[in-house]
């Protein structure tokens, strides 16, 4: 739950980092910046700002903007409707993002999310992302992502999304803020 005013700070938040790094929006887009906190209320710890630019039955397109040590929590893109889940491309357009999929476990990883200790994140073999690195998730893969230290800003390609239905480890998460 987030109050109005720390929608409109985080949209701002958003709007100027995407300024910074050359990325242009429309009032509209500026206005519509989607501000993620997952139902945790900690949006500095654990939340996202998106830009959507398309999705359609078949393609999506958009910016996903990290605030400092912001942490998009553990999930994954599961069929829905007999169609697969979301498959998708990151794009690291700014800042650094340590990325964490399924596979062997990385030694002591860069990232440091909160909710660690009630279970929330499982996978834990980092890529980290630079400016012009990419990666590709499958779908109904385990993954989960976090800025570093000067925040970051990731494009984001992929097949429909459907995030509405996505699957969190934390049981504790919903994908829908609420606005109070």
């Amino acid at each position: 739950m987030l109050t109005a005013q720390e929608v409109m700070s985080a949209q701002a938040a958003a709007a100027a980092k995407l300024a910074e790094a050359g990325v242009v929006l429309t009032p509209t887009e500026q206005s519509n910046i989607e501000v993620a906190d997952f139902g945790l209320s900690d949006l500095v710890n654990t939340g996202l700002q998106l830009v959507v630019y398309v999705n359609t039955e078949r393609v999506c397109a958009k910016e996903l903007v990290l605030l400092p040590g912001q942490t998009c929590p553990e999930h994954r893109h599961v069929s829905v409707n007999g169609q697969p889940g979301k498959e998708e491309t990151f794009r690291c357009r700014a800042g650094l993002v340590y990325l964490y999929t399924e596979g062997e476990p990385t030694p002591n990883p860069k990232a440091t999310p909160t909710r660690v200790d009630k279970g929330a994140y499982s996978v834990w073999h980092e890529t980290v992302l630079h400016p012009g690195d990419q990666f590709t998730i499958f779908p109904d893969t385990k993954h989960w992502f976090q800025a570093g230290p000067e925040g970051a800003i990731v494009t984001e390609f992929s097949t429909r999304s459907t995030d509405e239905h996505d699957v969190f480890t934390d049981t504790d998460i919903t994908r829908t803020t609420v606005v109070v």
